[in-house]
Order: structure tokens, then C-alpha cells, then sequence
């Protein structure tokens, strides 16, 4: 009974792992090269005893064309979008609107959030083209079936509750997710990064080194190894010539 239970519920996107105390809503991953077209997981905790997730609203910065969003059990999802004052053409085509702020509203029965958990939203998005080199921030309400309210709009990273946000760099780099501090910029800092050629495609890069590690270690092991059967190959070759 116990593992159908988990079964429905890893189907309905909630994840059973327990969110770390004081979790932080964020996105990933979340740094990502301006113009590039990306998927964005908007990484919701579940964090009030004896209540669960009724609602996420995210406002979106500037720039932001079209988002396409992933189907989550037991939640619906409502795209809003702004009157543009001066229409944009892209690839031959005229935007006349930007998305302005996505509403996630649990449904139920799935997909219910309690304390100690959380969802993820996946997004499909192409990140501004004029983005790099500043934070882009994603100011988020998340509203509690018990009627709280949390504002995550702060721009500082070390406030209680800071503003969700990512890293936009030089147009061609690399998408990634890095951990820590360094996860977001304080809003009006720069990247500082070097720029990366524009003919560089975007691609993956994985923040585990787990396999460079490997790698490493492989070496460590069969490089002693290897040089102690190489004496050893030296000495059954020098008494076969003494013989």
C-alpha cells in the first residue's frame, strides 16, 4: 500500500525527499546564456506545518516572449501576458505580447504539497537576448491552504526571502546549475564572466564531477600499478637474460 502511495504521488510530481529547513523557492538550473532556449524547473518547498501548497504566483521580469508550460498533475496553470508598448518582430513574425506572470493553483486530488516536501514546474523558455551580465529576478507568492502568505521578493540573497533568480551570461556559454552562494547574483551586480564566442552553441554542463573524479581516481590506482608491473617486467627480463 505504502509503495503505491509513492508511486502516485512521484507521478503527480511531488517529490517525498524532505526539503531542508528555511528551503528557498528557486529555479534551475539557474544559469543560463542569454538567447538561449531552456527548460526551467521553478522548484517550489513545502514548508508549514499542518498545511500544504494552495498556490504559486511568479511575476516575470522583462522580455519574455513566450513560456510554454509542463503538464502537473493536480495543478492548473494560468499564463498571463502584457500588451507590448512597441511590437517585436522575431523570425519574421510579429509579438505584440509578453508573459507577465504565471499562476500555479492546486487542484487536487494529486500533487498536494505538505510540509517537509516539495514540486517542481517545468518551463520552456528562450532567456532575453539583452539579459547578459545582470540577475534576471522572478519575484514569487506562495499562499498556504491555512492562509498564509509568503513573499519571496527580496533582492538580497541573504534575506529570509529572497527573490528567486538566475544568471544570465554571454550570449553562447554554457547552461548550468551551480550550488551555494554563487547560485545568484545580488540584483545591480554584473557576472563578470568572460564573454563566450557567439558561435559557441549553449550546451549542458554538469555540476557533478563525479565523473572527472572517476577518471582521476582511475588514474591514481592503475598508475602505481602500472609502474610496479613494469619493475617487475624489467626484473623477470633481466634473470631470464642472466640465465
Amino acid at each position: 500500500m505504502k509503495a503505491k502511495a509513492v508511486a502516485v504521488l512521484l507521478a503527480a510530481g511531488v517529490v517525498l525527499v524532505p526539503a531542508s529547513a528555511q528551503a528557498h523557492i528557486s529555479p534551475h538550473p539557474n544559469t543560463i546564456p542569454a538567447g538561449a532556449f531552456a527548460t526551467l524547473d521553478v522548484r517550489v518547498p513545502g514548508e508549514r506545518e499542518g498545511a500544504y501548497i494552495k498556490k504559486v504566483d511568479v511575476l516575470f521580469p522583462r522580455g519574455f516572449m513566450g513560456v510554454d508550460d509542463e503538464n502537473v498533475p493536480g495543478w492548473s496553470t494560468k499564463i498571463i501576458e502584457t500588451k507590448l508598448a512597441t511590437p517585436v518582430k522575431e523570425d519574421g513574425e510579429t509579438i505584440n505580447t509578453e508573459v507577465s506572470q504565471i499562476v500555479w493553483t492546486w487542484t487536487g486530488p494529486l500533487g498536494k504539497v505538505n510540509n517537509g516536501h516539495f514540486i517542481q514546474f517545468p518551463l520552456s523558455l528562450a532567456i532575453p537576448g539583452n539579459a547578459a551580465g545582470k540577475p534576471l529576478e522572478f519575484r514569487t507568492v506562495q499562499t498556504y491552504s491555512n492562509g498564509q502568505v509568503v513573499h519571496w521578493i527580496s533582492p538580497a540573497l541573504s534575506a529570509e526571502h529572497p527573490s528567486p533568480r538566475i544568471n544570465v551570461t554571454a550570449e553562447g556559454g554554457v547552461i548550468e546549475d551551480i550550488a551555494g552562494d554563487k547560485a545568484g547574483l545580488e540584483a545591480g551586480q554584473t557576472d563578470g564572466s568572460p564573454s563566450a564566442p557567439a558561435s559557441t552553441p549553449a550546451v549542458v554542463k554538469p555540476t557533478s564531477s563525479g565523473a572527472s573524479k572517476g577518471l582521476g581516481i582511475t588514474a591514481l590506482i592503475h598508475g602505481p600499478l602500472g609502474f610496479i608491473a613494469g619493475l617487475a617486467a624489467l626484473a623477470v627480463s633481466r634473470r631470464t637474460a642472466a640465465l
